[in-house]
């Protein structure tokens, strides 16, 4: 138990030495984050695809999200994903 509580003091007095750090990040080759809005719905029926990015060539492209009608009843839009180190596109499910 002893030793235990002079490990915590130890470690709770060292902290007290410690420089504060401080940390700047800069986003080398990362995508900036995109802020957008649904505008209103143009009618009934309609469902909202969400902005996403899309391969082209080396880089990747932002493609603004907007209202679309499903091509069939009951479907849904499944969003394009980036996994296992490949691009799936996003397509219309049931």
């Amino acid at each position: 138990m002893k030793t235990k509580l002079l490990a915590v003091l130890l470690l709770a007095g060292s902290a007290l030495f410690a420089a504060p750090a401080v940390v700047v990040g800069v986003g080398v080759g990362a995508p900036a984050p995109v802020v957008a809005y649904a505008p209103p719905a143009p009618g009934s029926g309609y469902a909202w695809v969400a902005g996403y990015r899309y391969p082209v060539g080396a880089r990747y492209a932002w493609h603004a999200g907007y209202w679309a009608r499903p091509p069939y009843a009951r479907a849904y839009w499944v969003a394009p994903r980036y996994f296992g180190h490949r691009y799936y596109r996003g397509y219309w499910r049931r």
